[in-house]
């Protein structure tokens, strides 16, 4: 399957927050839309980096509670690891795990169009599992 199709069953939105916003304010939106990394973004299509969970825990642990008013862009990850609508899921699995990252922002000609959590790609594989389990089911049954 292809990350295109993947989008188009899950929806294009991707969550985002300006480079400045504090901490306090990246745990606000993490909470309300119930996600665990937005994109760092200054205008919504550019990548300035990604902010997760785990990135938040590491330095709170070293800096305190001081971190919940600093700048975003102190915590987040610049390295941003991307795919494009045209990869395949199955390739997304070994990136993933190969980096050890949960979420992909997928760019289409240099412009942000989506992001894929490892959640998105498992979804995917149990469904096509399940797919193929029905079609042998059928196959021995006739």
């Amino acid at each position: 399957m292809r990350i295109s199709e993947l989008l188009r069953r899950k929806g294009p939105g991707v969550v985002t927050i300006a480079p400045d916003a504090s901490v306090r304010e990246l745990l606000k939106v993490l909470a309300e839309h119930n996600v665990g990394a937005v994109v760092v973004s200054p205008d919504g299509v550019l990548i300035s980096g990604i902010a997760s969970e785990r990135d938040i825990v590491r330095r709170l642990h070293g800096i305190g509670a001081d971190l919940l008013d600093a700048p975003v862009a102190e915590i987040m990850t610049a390295a941003v690891h991307t795919c494009s609508p045209d990869d395949r899921v199955e390739t997304l699995n070994e990136t993933m795990t190969q980096h050890r990252i949960r979420h992909l922002p997928v760019l289409e000609d240099g412009r942000m169009v989506g992001i894929v959590s490892i959640g998105d790609v498992v979804k995917s594989q149990i469904a096509e599992l399940e797919d193929e389990r029905e079609h042998l089911v059928r196959y021995l049954q006739s």
